[in-house]
C-alpha cells in the first residue's frame, strides 16, 4: 500500500493509528476560528487537536455521567505519541473509575495551595520566633517604658532610665561635669536577649551589683521585677519567659542585702542651732526653701516644684503636686509665707533657680584654659546661671556643710521631713492630721473611709507646730506684726 502524500486529506471521521506523519498532515480551516480533531484507534479517547493557527496538541476526550470531558495532554512536539497513549489510558480508567480529572486536578492544586500557604505560614512563625528569640532586653525594655509611662510619675520613669543607662556620657552633677558618667546597675542585662534572662543570670547579676552599690541595686532589683511580671502578661513576650519571675527569687533578694533604717532627724535640742545656721545662708531662696522643708515636711521634689499660682495667700493655702493623689493642699502657714513672699519673683517658680558657677579661682582657670583650646574665649569672672529646670537644685552641699559648722552630722534633706514627723510626736498631735499634710496614705480604714478634715482643722494643728519648732528654735517671730513682702519680678 502506497504511503500517503502530505498533501491527501484526512477523514476525520474515522479513528486511525496515529503515526507522525498523520499528524503531519492534520490541517484545518484557517479562515476562521476553529479546529479538527483526529482521533486515534489504540488508544480510545485520544485525539490530536489542530487549531487554525496550526497549532497541534493531544488531548484526550471522554463522557463522564453523560458531560463531555476533554483534558489537554500537551503539545505533539514535546509529547511522543506512546506517551501520549499511556497519559490517555490513564486517564480513561479514572473514567471508568467515576473520578473526574478535572475535579481531582482542582483538588490537588488546592491541596497544593494549601501546602505552599501552610509552609509560608510555618516559615513566617518561624521568622517571628527568631526574631522574638533575638529580643535583648533592652528593646523590650523601650517598649515598655513607652508603654507605662502614662501611668507613671517623672521621677519613677527617671529612675527606669538612669538604672538602664549605660553611662559613658559626661556628668551633670556639679564639680563633676568633666567625669563621665557609669553604667547604671540594669546596664549589664539589657544587652542579653530576653529569652536568656533565668534565675540564674540574675541571680549572678544580683551577686556583683550587691557588693558594689547595694542600695542603687535594691532599687533596681525591684524595677527589673516588675518589668517581667508586665512581660509575663503580654503575647508577643510571654513565651520568653518562665512561668515564675526569674527576678523572684530568695538568692537574688539575699546578695542585695536588706536596706537599712533611716534614722537621720533634728531632735528638739537641735533645733536652735539648725535654723541659726540655716538663716546664715547667704542665698535666701535656699535659706528659705530648707526652713520651709522642714515646717511643712513635704518631699523634696514637691518643693522644689512649686509654683507662684500654687500659693494662695488670700485663704493661706499650699496647692502641692503629690505623688500619691496628684495634688493636695496644705495650710499656709504665717511663718512659710513670711518666708515664700520674701522671695522675689524670677519665674513661674517660687524657688527659682539662681546661682553663681565656678566661684573658685581654680575652676575660673581651668574654664579658660578649655576654651583656649578651643580657641575661643572663656569669661573672666564667674557666671550666672540657672539649672535646666528652671527650679533650685538639690541644696545638698550647702546644707551639709551649715549643719557641720554647728556640729549636726548625718542629716539629710529627706531627714527633713522625718523630722517633721518626729518633731509632732512631742505636741500630740492625732497620727492621721500629720499624715495628711505630709502626704501619706492613710494607714487606717478609719482613716481612709470614715474621717473627712477639712483645711482649716489642719490649720489649727498646723500653725500649733510651726509655732512650737520656732519656739524651740528661739526664733522670733510675731504673726500678727510680721508683713509679708509684695512679689515683685526681677531680672537676673
Amino acid at each position: 500500500m502506497a504511503r500517503p502524500k502530505k498533501s491527501d486529506k484526512l477523514d476525520l471521521s474515522e479513528a486511525i493509528e496515529l503515526t507522525a506523519g498523520a499528524i503531519e498532515r492534520l490541517t484545518c480551516r484557517t479562515d476562521i476560528k476553529a479546529q479538527a480533531f483526529l482521533r486515534d484507534s489504540k488508544a480510545p479517547g485520544l485525539r490530536v487537536r489542530v487549531t487554525n493557527t496550526g497549532a497541534k496538541s493531544f488531548v484526550f476526550e471522554a463522557k463522564l455521567n453523560r458531560d463531555t470531558i476533554r483534558r489537554t495532554i500537551g503539545d505533539v512536539r514535546a509529547w511522543t505519541i506512546d506517551a501520549a497513549r499511556i497519559e490517555a489510558n490513564r486517564l480513561r480508567v479514572m473514567i471508568d473509575a467515576g473520578i473526574d480529572p478535572r475535579e481531582l486536578e482542582r483538588q490537588q492544586q488546592a491541596d497544593k495551595a494549601t501546602a505552599e500557604a501552610a509552609r509560608a505560614s510555618a516559615q513566617a512563625r518561624q521568622a517571628q520566633q527568631e526574631a522574638a528569640e533575638a529580643l535583648t532586653v533592652g528593646e523590650v525594655w523601650k517598649d515598655y517604658l513607652q508603654q507605662r509611662r502614662p501611668f507613671w510619675g517623672e521621677l519613677h520613669y527617671r529612675d527606669h532610665i538612669i538604672k538602664a543607662s549605660p553611662g559613658g556620657e559626661l556628668s551633670k552633677r556639679r564639680g563633676m561635669t568633666n567625669k563621665l558618667t557609669k553604667p547604671g546597675p540594669l546596664a549589664a542585662l539589657m544587652r542579653l536577649p530576653l529569652k536568656k534572662l533565668d534565675q540564674a543570670t540574675i541571680e549572678a547579676w544580683a551577686a556583683h551589683e550587691g557588693k558594689t552599690r547595694p542600695s542603687s541595686a535594691r532599687l533596681s532589683w525591684r524595677l527589673l521585677t516588675v518589668f517581667l511580671t508586665w512581660c509575663g502578661e503580654q503575647p508577643e513576650y510571654a513565651p520568653l519567659l518562665p512561668a515564675k519571675n526569674p527576678a523572684k527569687t530568695k538568692k537574688a533578694r539575699e546578695a542585695l542585702g536588706k536596706a537599712g533604717t533611716k534614722s537621720d532627724a533634728l531632735q528638739k535640742g537641735q533645733l536652735s542651732a539648725w535654723f541659726s545656721a540655716i538663716r546664715q545662708i547667704g542665698n535666701p531662696t535656699t535659706s528659705n526653701f530648707l526652713q520651709v522643708l522642714l515646717l511643712t515636711g513635704a518631699r523634696l521634689n514637691e518643693m522644689q516644684a512649686l509654683r507662684w499660682n500654687d500659693v494662695d495667700t488670700h485663704w493661706k493655702v499650699l496647692s502641692i503636686h503629690d505623688k500619691v493623689d496628684g495634688t493636695r493642699s496644705i495650710p499656709l502657714t504665717p511663718y512659710v509665707e513670711a518666708l515664700i513672699t520674701a522671695l522675689p519673683k524670677r519665674s513661674d517658680y517660687v524657688f527659682a533657680s539662681a546661682r553663681v558657677l565656678d566661684m573658685s579661682a581654680k575652676n575660673i582657670e581651668r574654664r579658660q584654659t578649655k576654651a583656649a583650646k578651643r580657641g575661643t574665649s572663656a569669661p573672666a569672672g564667674p557666671v550666672m546661671a540657672t539649672s535646666t529646670t528652671g527650679y533650685i537644685s538639690e541644696p545638698n552641699t550647702v546644707h551639709t556643710r551649715a549643719c557641720r559648722a554647728v556640729g549636726i552630722e548625718g542629716l539629710t534633706l529627706h531627714g527633713l521631713r522625718r523630722s517633721f514627723k518626729s518633731l509632732t510626736e512631742w505636741l500630740e498631735v492625732p497620727v492621721g492630721v500629720v499624715a495628711q499634710i505630709m502626704g501619706h496614705k492613710p494607714s487606717a480604714t478609719a482613716e481612709k473611709h470614715y474621717t473627712v478634715r477639712p483645711l482649716d482643722l489642719l490649720r489649727v494643728h498646723h500653725e500649733r507646730i510651726e509655732a512650737w519648732i520656732l519656739q524651740q528654735a528661739g526664733v522670733t517671730f510675731d504673726p500678727a506684726t510680721a508683713t509679708a513682702s509684695k512679689l515683685r519680678a526681677v531680672k537676673d
